[in-house]
């Protein structure tokens, strides 16, 4: 195809590192961007040399020229935004998670598979080097017979991530706090790698540290898995200084340990394992993914993170915050 003409909807952080990468990729055309704040819209524009600014995304929808549109919006924007774009035909790439809300993301991937129209999530640790290789060899029966597997994000946020995004703190806006919007990468690299359905979950949150807020600061969760193995994660922001996060999956035959930093490694214990590569050149996940979209909007593989397969860890994590409230074991059918 000819280069895929992204509009950017949103101007913060995470859209300046999407920007670098997509300026690297010579398949991607920067064609618009949009944000509700004028003097930020400008600043990233000029940055990026975009030229096609827009603080109405109604506007660039109906007048910018794009084959897909890329949403960095807060977490109570995606359902509606989504919408507009599969009505305009635009292809969608959005951060995480899909919607705020599982009802809301089963509705859009509806809307999405029905109109033709693509939809992927950027759950980036899909495509991280290590991650990947993680995943494959999980799938691919390499540890043997899965016992458990644990999940620690122990990272660590000032007030300033609050005070700067404000949203963040609204549990009408952000739909959760550290479970859903760190801790989901991960949980959902997890649950990709272990390939079996959660059955029923046991979760606990609180605030530690941001009282104020009304999202939590502090996640704790067990997945039950339809094969017997247990999955436990702990997502935190108040860790007194942050640490790599990790992924520890053990089996009958070997263990595989993963963290995420310095550079992301993966290494197993009990066992030598074959692994695969990731399918996208990139130097970074994020460099990768959206190479991924690209290919897949031009006709080729789909995203590892469709639409439909990014709803499985909003449910998921739907039900610990469940059960964190009823202080219950969920069913993952309720």
């Amino acid at each position: 195809m000819a280069r895929l003409k992204l509009a950017l909807i949103g101007c913060g952080d995470i859209a300046r590192f999407t920007a670098f990468f997509a300026r690297l990729n010579r398949g991607i055309e920067l064609a618009a961007c949009c944000d509700v704040s004028a003097e930020r819209l400008e600043k990233f524009g000029h940055r990026h040399k975009i030229r096609a600014m827009f603080t109405s995304y109604d506007e660039l929808l109906n007048q910018a020229v794009v084959d897909a549109v890329y949403l960095a919006v807060p977490h109570d924007c995606h359902f509606t935004m989504i919408q507009q774009a599969i009505a305009a035909g635009k292809a969608v790439f959005c951060e995480k998670p899909i919607t705020r809300t599982y009802a809301e993301g089963v509705e859009v991937v509806r809307l999405a598979e029905e109109n033709g129209i693509k939809l992927a999530v950027n759950y980036q640790y899909r495509y991280d080097a290590a991650g990947y290789r993680l995943a494959r060899a999980v799938q691919a029966g390499a540890l043997g017979e899965l016992r458990y597997g644990r999940i620690n994000i122990p990272w660590r946020r000032e007030q300033q991530y609050f005070q700067d995004a404000p949203w963040h703190q609204s549990l009408a806006r952000a739909g959760g706090g550290t479970l859903l919007t760190q801790g989901s990468h991960f949980l959902d690299l997890a649950l990709w790698a272990c390939a079996s359905r959660p059955q029923r979950v046991t979760g606990v949150v609180t605030r530690q540290v941001f009282t104020q807020v009304e999202v939590e600061d502090l996640a704790m969760g067990i997945i039950e898995l339809e094969n017997g193995a247990l999955l436990e994660i702990c997502s935190s922001m108040t860790a007194a200084s942050e640490q790599p996060a990790t992924i520890e999956i053990y089996g009958s035959k070997a263990t595989a340990f993963y963290t995420d930093r310095l550079l992301p490694h993966l290494r197993f214990v009990g066992s030598r394992v074959k692994t695969e590569t990731v399918p996208v050149l990139g130097i970074h996940a994020l460099q990768r993914s959206i190479e991924a979209f690209r290919r897949w909007v031009g006709g080729g593989q789909p995203h590892l993170a469709t639409g439909r397969e990014a709803l499985l860890v909003l449910k998921v994590v739907e039900k610990i915050y469940q059960s964190a409230e009823t202080r219950k074991h969920v069913s993952i059918s309720e």
